[in-house]
């Protein structure tokens, strides 16, 4: 009998679910988008419904193209779009807003108020991370605002969570309140060090922790899914923030080992092993992933618009219509004509961490069309995951000779030889690209024993794609610097208070 392990993969633009056999082989995939709500400028949020019954609807589609049988599946596990708020009611499930997106500004002025009160460095040092709106914790604040929730938040009738934590709730037999310690890490509500949510964080946020789900490892079964879903109850048996995933699905194990996801936003994360690294550069340390009660670190650099910029040129500009048209249409001319596009839509992540940038498109003459920008805009996913890159080296004290990428923007052969040219270092794509849904699979199912240790899935990575620099350095040097130039007119573009 073939054991088989199922990743739902929750996206910020779609839902999908990948069905992974014990070579960790993709034997069939479905995933299903839905609908971005922009309410207002800087503000992003989902229906919760939309979630859940898209990723139901990609579990079951998934498994009916397969063929398998339910009874060989082994197990499924969760990965997710991090950060992303939500709070339902325990008693019902009724979502009582809609999710707050992690690219969603509004809670800006709350992340002033607490660098004002002084605690800019408790949260640097409790949680690893860098004040933000990004996070979890001024979301939820905001919520129990905006709603007049935090009597029924004290009374523990309110469940926050984030997606992980949703759809566990939602389709595991029982109804466990839980996220995993990856996912707690990105709240800006939890201390990494003691594996614990943050009193002092959680008082200044007025925020009771009655509401707040229970933490529990990366890998291990958390319950078995709902029998209505499938049929048949199967372990639920790993939940983990995708980049996280990414990192585990990419082989990371060893300390300084580094991956670049090309997702909606692009995410840089360098395993640092047992202690957390403190960043000197704008980077944040988070929980790589917590197994066995042993908790792994590791150093990460996000990017807030990495291939959502290419859904910028589809769906608004009208500029492409299909994502796989880029690498063609950025191969027809021979640069951007001097044009930097800098996507800073929802303010800028690491290691400039301005809330208030905004998208900036520079150098543009007369002789700029439309295959400048689109090669632009692909440019500016490789520059700001070289400026990641540029700061891990200056925290770690060397320059990376080789790094790891993967993510549906690592198809794109344009980009990738782009990023390696700027990088001055090899690009090295794996077989299976969708790690995230491939680290949670392996997570999932190293819980069951279909896989026994990290060893044997250490075995499973092979490599697809490498590709060395082609430019020279001085060539390097001139498109950085421009690169640089642009992002300094897109800093602090709106007032604070306009936020």
């Amino acid at each position: 009998m073939h054991q088989y392990v199922i990743a739902l993969d929750q996206g910020t633009t779609s839902s999908r679910a990948v069905i992974f056999d014990e070579q960790a082989h993709v034997v069939a995939m479905k995933s299903y988008e839905f609908e971005q709500i922009y309410p207002q400028p800087g503000w992003v949020e989902h229906d919760p419904a939309a979630i859940l019954n898209t990723q139901t609807d990609a579990l079951r589609e998934a498994v009916r193209i397969s063929g398998i049988p339910v009874e060989e599946i082994a197990a499924i596990g969760i990965t997710n779009q991090r950060e992303t708020t939500m709070i339902w009611d325990r008693a019902t499930g009724r979502p009582l807003y809609n999710a707050i997106v992690w690219q969603c500004r509004r809670t800006a002025p709350i992340v002033k108020q607490l660098c004002d009160e002084g605690l800019e460095e408790h949260i640097r040092n409790a949680t690893g991370l860098v004040p933000d709106a990004y996070f979890s914790g001024t979301k939820l604040k905001w919520l129990l605002d905006k709603l007049d929730l935090h009597e029924r938040a004290e009374k523990g009738e309110i469940c926050f969570g984030t997606v992980d934590s949703f759809l566990a709730w939602n389709l595991v037999s029982g109804h466990p309140h839980v996220t995993d310690a990856t996912n707690a890490s990105r709240t800006m509500l939890y201390n990494i060090h003691k594996n614990d949510w943050d009193d002092t964080l959680l008082e200044a946020l007025d925020i009771p922790r009655a509401v707040l789900p229970k933490v529990v490892d990366t890998s291990g079964v958390i319950g078995m899914l709902d029998t209505e879903i499938l049929g048949r109850a199967i372990p639920v048996a790993a939940l983990a923030g995708d980049q996280h995933a990414a990192l585990f699905g990419q082989g990371c194990f060893k300390p300084g080992m580094m991956k670049n996801t090309y997702g909606t936003g692009c995410f840089l994360l360098m395993n640092t092993g047992e202690l957390p690294v403190t960043s000197k550069t704008g980077l944040v340390s988070t929980i790589a992933w917590r197994i066995g009660g042993e908790t792994t670190y590791a150093l990460e650099g996000s990017v807030f618009v990495g291939g959502a910029v290419i859904q910028w040129l589809r769906d608004e500009m009208k500029l492409i219509e299909r994502a796989s048209e880029t690498e063609m249409i950025a191969n027809s001319v021979k640069d951007t004509g001097g044009v930097y596009l800098v996507p800073s839509f929802t303010g800028l992540g690491a290691p400039y961490w301005d809330m208030y940038s905004r998208g900036t498109i520079v150098g543009l003459t007369r002789g700029t069309g439309r295959a400048h920008i689109v090669r632009a805009a692909l440019e500016a996913i490789a520059y700001q995951s070289a400026d990641l890159v540029t700061a891990m080296a200056t925290d770690c004290g060397r320059k990376p000779t080789q790094l790891r990428v993967d993510g549906g923007a690592s198809a794109n052969k344009f980009l990738m030889q782009f990023q390696s040219d700027i990088l001055g270092c090899d690009v090295i794509r794996p077989a299976v690209i969708e790690t995230t849904a491939l680290g949670a699979a392996l997570l999932a199912g190293l819980a069951v024993g279909v896989w026994k240790d990290m060893d044997e899935i250490r075995s499973i990575w092979k490599m697809d794609l490498s590709l060395t620099p082609q430019m020279n350095e001085e060539e390097r040097r001139t498109a950085l610097s421009g690169w640089h130039k642009a992002v300094s007119r897109s800093l602090r573009w709106i007032e604070e208070d306009k936020a």
